[in-house]
């Protein structure tokens, strides 16, 4: 009984100790109006920055900050020439920040700042990937543009090939 007894009493001072502080809060800060209302005061460009839900309080506000080093380090690589780029990890960056940069604007609560980096992520990436696949291209002796039409041709080939092979199976099923 009397553990009951401490728990109540326990909890009654915690709530009274909350009422004083809150008490105290509105009477430093707050100014009641002529109705004796008390009106909050006006919260300032930088204390609705500090306080809001994407501010440096918070994970959402450091992660763009960690990320803006990914973008620097591919801007870097703007400097070094095409042969010694990595297409795997520029089109693993490019896809990274298309992916994100979406995702940006699922998430609760929207961040533009995550999506202005993952949008610039992804720029980056799109250019060192399209630096090295010129690069590659310019090896065989062809273009970007004669390049992509090639693959394509390819492809078309394999499709067609799939196809006729479908067609024999099912003709052989029939019969």
């Amino acid at each position: 009984m009397s553990s009951r007894f401490g728990l109540r009493a326990l909890r009654a001072q915690n709530q009274i100790m909350a009422n004083l502080r809150a008490q105290r809060r509105y009477n430093s800060t707050a100014i009641p109006d002529a109705t004796g209302t008390v009106i909050p005061p006006k919260r300032t460009g930088f204390d609705a920055f500090w306080n809001s839900t994407v501010g440096p309080k918070t994970v959402h506000f450091w992660a763009p900050i960690m990320k803006w080093g990914l973008v620097l380090a591919g801007a870097s690589n703007f400097a070094r020439p095409a042969e010694k780029l990595s297409l795997s990890q520029n089109a693993a960056l490019m896809c990274t920040g298309l992916i994100w940069t979406r995702w940006c604007f699922v998430i609760r609560p929207k961040n533009m700042f995550l999506a202005s980096v993952n949008f610039l992520l992804f720029c980056v990436g799109a250019a060192q990937t399209g630096r090295v696949l010129n690069y590659q291209a310019g090896l065989k002796g062809k273009n970007l543009g004669e390049e992509i039409v090639d693959e394509v041709k390819e492809g078309a080939k394999k499709v067609e090939m799939g196809v006729e092979r479908g067609v024999e199976k099912v003709s052989q099923e029939l019969k």
